[in-house]
């Protein structure tokens, strides 16, 4: 009976085991081997040859989690290089530098980014965007591949400083108002995609959808079913006459000088 016992117990811990080799194989993903840019004739030659010129950038990068991109046949096996993405360096530094010559520019052309950031290349294509593919605005304008501003979200991948890399474009959106909207401090990503969307503005959602994310309050005691109380008023046949901006009500969306409830 006991030898039954242990050869029944040793088939469900077989069986557990298996079990888990297989949930463990569907859910990982196989490591994607990164394909550095092709430049005819030259050869990689590692950071340290770049260090000459570029010391600033190549003294920051290893901050930066670019650092950690690294492909079969650099010159450092296992690291990464600063070649992964602008191209082997050898006829670059054979020519005597100069910009553009015999090397990858990420930050004119964003077809080096687009081979790491796919789902980034999605969204450009989506119908509103920032016109990136077309050649009037480049990825380095938002973000710092070299993480050399340390200020900046995830070493200077992200957006900077909150809304600092939009105020760039957009000053009458991002400047100080007096009646500030709070999704303010949490920055223009909070109600915008800064890569595409499918809404206009770039807006995260559509219409009242949006607004109410933040805004909608549960009403108290008393208060009929299905009506929507903002700031302890009712809204619900003012939300059906638009949305909260475009219907003439909180046109000053960003912020307004003269009315608390973003009015102009």
């Amino acid at each position: 009976m006991n030898l039954r016992r242990a050869a029944i117990g040793l088939l469900c811990l077989t069986v557990v085991v298996s079990l888990g080799f297989i949930l463990v194989s569907c859910s990982s993903l196989e490591q994607t081997v990164v394909s550095p840019p092709i430049i005819e004739g030259a050869s990689f030659v590692g950071n340290q040859a770049c260090y000459y010129c570029h010391t600033n950038y190549v003294r920051t990068f290893a901050a930066s989690p670019h650092a950690r991109i690294h492909f079969e046949g650099a010159k450092m096996a296992g690291q990464s290089g600063c070649e992964s993405c602008h191209g082997p360096g050898s006829l670059h530094i054979q020519v005597g530098g100069g910009s553009g010559k015999f090397i990858i520019n990420p930050g004119k052309d964003p077809a080096v980014c687009f081979t790491c950031h796919l789902e980034t290349h999605a969204e450009f294509n989506l119908p509103q965007h920032h016109p990136v593919i077309e050649g009037k605005m480049n990825c380095v304008q938002c973000h710092d591949p070299h993480g050399m501003d340390i200020m900046k979200p995830a070493r200077g991948l992200a957006m900077a400083r909150l809304n600092e890399s939009c105020a760039q474009c957009h000053r009458e959106q991002t400047k100080p108002h007096v009646f500030e909207h709070e999704a303010m401090r949490d920055g223009c990503v909070t109600c915008h995609s800064p890569h595409g969307s499918i809404n206009a503005k770039l807006l995260v959602d559509r219409d009242n959808n949006l607004c109410l994310k933040c805004h909608a309050q549960t009403p108290g005691p008393g208060v009929a079913s299905g009506q929507i109380f903002i700031g302890h008023e009712d809204h619900t046949d003012k939300l059906r006459m638009g949305g909260c901006y475009a219907s003439g009500c909180h046109t000053a969306v960003h912020g307004s000088d003269i009315d608390r409830r973003l009015f102009y």
